[in-house]
């Protein structure tokens, strides 16, 4: 069903992209910069996330064939990256499956304009959420369930965009503890998405016979 394609899409998207948590990154890394230059930041580095997000929607099973990689071997190391993703969501430690690594927000403090990086990527269009892209289009079984991925990939990416604006009062009312409330949540609902790709995978695979 489109429904339950949209859900479990926008579920795992929300979850890899890290609505939340990128709005208090933005907002650290924007704390001296005018609210229009954030506004600019935030509008080209959500457009430059969906061009790299549609771009391995729409050619992801042109790059599993080049590569030789099958539906099921996909499906199966997209659910162990989510779930490395989902575990580190709900014991609230930091990698960059979703994020940025140290060197890299380093880098970022150093540039005048963030929006190509770290913004666009990894931020929004990181390893976990490529990785999301592929699996979850790959897998689509009509035309209908692809494009419930694809609005769904614009959903997320819509409402990070709403965050990013937002970025400094969302801070100042989640604080840390409610952040990682949020993120604790998703993360136990992406890590069980994440070993149902992994059974679906498995099964698929037919080493089970």
């Amino acid at each position: 069903m489109p429904t339950e394609t949209y859900l479990v899409a926008f579920a795992t998207f929300f979850a890899t992209i890290g609505v939340a948590d990128i709005a208090f990154i933005f907002a650290a890394l924007t704390r001296n910069n005018t609210p229009g230059e954030r506004r600019v930041f935030a509008t080209r580095g959500v457009i430059i996330a969906a061009i790299i997000l549609l771009f391995f929607a729409f050619l992801g099973n042109a790059i599993l064939e080049v590569f030789g990689i099958t539906i099921p071997a996909l499906r199966t190391a997209g659910g162990v990256l989510l779930l490395l993703i989902a575990i580190d969501m709900v014991f609230a430690r930091h990698s960059g499956g979703t994020g940025t690594t140290s060197e890299e927000e380093i880098e970022s403090r150093q540039r005048d304009d963030i929006s190509v990086f770290p913004l666009a990527m990894p931020l929004l269009a990181g390893p976990g959420a490529i990785s999301a892209v592929i699996l979850l289009t790959t897998g689509a079984d009509n035309d209908l369930a692809f494009w419930a991925v694809i609005a769904a990939i614009v959903s997320v990416l819509t409402l990070s965009w709403i965050a990013l604006l937002l970025a400094i009062p969302i801070q100042r009312m989640l604080g840390l503890t409610g952040l990682s409330v949020v993120s604790r949540v998703v993360g136990i609902l992406l890590s069980a998405l994440a070993v149902q790709f992994v059974f679906d995978g498995v099964k698929a695979s037919g080493l089970l016979g």
